[in-house]
């Protein structure tokens, strides 16, 4: 059974996957595995230490059901692009999803996958600044998270529609039970009558 992969590094934005690695594992029934550049610990913005399952060397892509890319300040600065932009490019002549949030979408796009691809990040202009030639424009979309073709972008603000978006783009629960989830999480709104284990 394939696995969701979420890649961890010093400084990850913890509160960006939340939700999304918690309902892969809850209502999908899906496994999560932890890969970085190395396997050695790594401690996320929140201060949480974790140490990696695998280094990303290591990561058979026939066993990744999606690849998730959280933000944090590594990727504005010098970051291992060379391991990761090969590693990216496998994915997508293998057609398996990525998802990408603030600033991980900027290494989707410095890796060439948001090229015609319809996408979202913290704005166009936080793409000018860290995406060296960026030319996404005309394909910029001002919305919370979007997909296209199999790769999920969103805004830093927007863990809860990046979560949606990766979850319709998995089929994972009823389109019902996914609005529910939204709902409850994005607005504080859930039926009171609501019974999750009925068939």
């Amino acid at each position: 059974m394939k696995s969701a992969y979420v890649l961890l590094f010093d400084g990850y934005a913890d509160w960006e996957i939340g939700h999304v690695l918690a309902e892969l594992r809850r209502l999908g029934q899906v496994e999560v595995t932890t890969t970085g550049f190395s396997d050695t610990p790594v401690t996320s913005m929140g201060g949480l230490t974790v140490r990696p399952d695998m280094a990303l060397s290591e990561v058979d892509i026939h066993d990744v059901l999606i690849f998730i890319l959280p933000g944090g300040y590594l990727w504005e600065q010098a970051y291992p692009k060379k391991r990761i932009d090969p590693f990216l490019q496998r994915l997508e002549a293998n057609t398996i999803p990525m998802a990408g949030i603030c600033a991980a979408t900027t290494v989707l796009a410095k890796a060439g996958l948001l090229e015609g691809r319809r996408h979202t990040s913290n704005s166009k202009t936080y793409m000018d600044k860290h995406v060296p030639g960026y030319s996404g424009h005309a394909d910029y979309v001002d919305a919370p998270a979007v997909t296209d073709k199999n790769v999920v972008t969103a805004t830093g603000l927007d863990a809860v529609e990046f979560t949606m978006e990766i979850l319709t783009l998995l089929d994972i629960a009823t389109p019902e039970i996914r609005q529910i989830w939204y709902e409850a999480f994005k607005h504080g709104n859930f039926p009171e009558d609501f019974d999750p284990h009925a068939s």
